[in-house]
């Protein structure tokens, strides 16, 4: 489990993080936090100054603040906050965030970072705060409050287990809870989705992503996302700068048949993208790519050492959802990765996230064998 140190009678003082070197520190913050905790995985660092910096494409749409707190001139907490244009927009200009919450077992200290955070966003005109989102719903969101004896797969957020106690004890609710399923790659469906399947077959085609096309390709996956998730709770759109900066990273990631396409009479409908779990090599990196951490990523890759797999991005068009169609177009995205990943050596897959409320998908994942492992809340209050 994560590190409870010692209480202390020191003031804390929280400091916002400006500088690169202060921004490192707050990078550095999950290194104290989960010092005695196995299951957490250390992010690469150079990643992360990457995700907290202007040259993340979310900074097109979105303002931040970082905050790390001290005691006794040791780092003990960080919080971040945030207002996203897009957000603003589509659920209102009162609506804001915090996130990358970390922090020791104190109340004092959690106090101290959520008032200046808080304070940051209701002098923007903030009076609804939900989180933590890692900066937007479209990367790393919520608290793990349960499944705390596995790691996390790639992407996703690994917690302490006293984070939903300081957060309520700060008046902060339960909004939403998220879901993420495990599953062995060699399951078969129910006879029921292979007659579906069957009887829809001829209509649609299954493809991989075209490399020689990837800016063309990327704007069609998303589209079909923006177009299958828009009425979803907390939803907000790719950009086009942002999607495009997820394919350049994927590109050197993922073989060609880890992404696929399914097309409905020659029109782009549903696609999936799957992931090899890189957080099985990461936990030997210590968070750093150089000088060989990059080379074991590669060598895991390409030798398929990796044994299992995420599937973080999924979207069936709306107006196929609720059909017999849609469900064939479902079952044949799930299925066509499986046979790529197992001849890849991978064995099993996280699929997540899923809202606790999306019951036609949670049925899908069911009816083929998956488990419920993980639990992940986004809490919210007002100002």
């Amino acid at each position: 489990m994560a590190k409870q140190l010692a209480a202390s009678n020191s003031p804390v003082i929280v400091r916002p993080a400006m500088t690169y070197h202060d921004v490192g520190k707050f990078i550095n913050v999950p290194w104290r936090i989960y010092a005695d905790d196995p299951m957490w995985v250390p992010p690469l660092r150079l990643e992360r100054r990457f995700h907290l910096s202007h040259f993340n494409p979310y900074s097109k749409h979105g303002d931040w603040q970082l905050w790390v707190a001290y005691r006794d001139g040791q780092p003990v907490g960080r919080i971040s906050a945030q207002v996203d244009k897009l957000h603003r927009e589509r659920y209102g200009f009162d609506a804001g965030h915090f996130g990358f919450m970390e922090c020791i077992d104190d109340a004092q200290v959690f106090a101290s970072l959520m008032l200046h955070a808080e304070a940051w966003l209701a002098a923007r005109g903030i009076r609804y705060v939900t989180g933590p989102f890692n900066f937007s719903i479209n990367q790393e969101i919520g608290i793990l409050v349960d499944g705390f004896d596995t790691p996390p797969m790639i992407m996703m957020t690994h917690s302490a287990p006293w984070y939903g106690r300081l957060l309520e004890g700060q008046g902060y609710v339960p909004a939403k809870d998220m879901l993420a399923y495990k599953i062995n790659v060699d399951f078969e469906f129910p006879a029921v989705m292979k007659a579906v399947i069957h009887r829809f077959s001829s209509k649609i085609k299954l493809r991989t992503l075209q490399r020689n096309r990837l800016t063309e390709e990327m704007e069609i996956l998303r589209g079909i996302f923006n177009d299958a998730w828009r009425e979803n709770w907390g939803f907000i759109p790719f950009t086009e700068e942002e999607f495009a900066e997820l394919g350049s990273t994927l590109k050197w990631l993922l073989p060609d048949e880890f992404i696929q396409i399914a097309e409905v009479d020659g029109v782009p409908a549903a696609f999936m993208v799957g992931l090899p779990n890189l957080n099985e090599v990461l936990p030997e990196l210590n968070g750093n790519l150089f000088p060989f951490g990059w080379m074991k990523i590669i060598k895991r890759i390409k030798n398929n050492q990796i044994r299992s797999g995420r599937i973080p991005l999924m979207g069936v068009r709306k107006e196929f959802q609720n059909t017999p169609l849609g469900l064939a177009l479902a079952c044949l995205i799930i299925d066509a990765p499986r046979h790529a990943g197992l001849a890849r050596g991978i064995d099993e897959v996280e699929l997540s996230w899923i809202l606790e409320d999306n019951l036609p998908m949670r049925h899908i994942l069911k009816s083929i064998g998956s488990k419920e492992y993980k639990r992940y809340r986004i809490y919210q209050k007002n100002l």
